[in-house]
């Protein structure tokens, strides 16, 4: 993992849409995503270069449907972070199954 971003906006619908703009905008893949409340806040993690993760989250927040809550970029993130995101990306592949 070079980089994450994480963003973080109320609806699954608002998640999707800036899903949809950060990986037609850079070259980022989605890690995994969380939903909490009952779906109400959604979380997407994406990772990549630095500077495609940047541009990324920052055209997400410029443009998406749903003003997000909160985002962040880590660059370089620590073996505990990235642990941390392997577990999420894990259970959502255990679900799958």
């Amino acid at each position: 993992m070079k980089s994450l971003g994480l963003v973080e906006v109320s609806g699954v619908t608002g998640a999707i849409d800036c899903l949809d703009i950060m990986c037609k905008s850079a070259d980022v893949s989605l890690v995994t995503w969380e939903r909490k409340l009952g779906g109400r806040l959604v979380t997407l993690v994406v990772d990549g270069d630095v500077s495609a993760v940047t541009a990324a989250v920052e055209n997400a927040v410029a443009g998406g449907i749903v003003k997000p809550c909160a985002y962040a970029v880590i660059a370089s993130p620590h073996e505990e972070t990235q642990r941390l995101v392997a577990l999420s990306a894990s259970r959502i592949q255990a679900k799958g199954r």
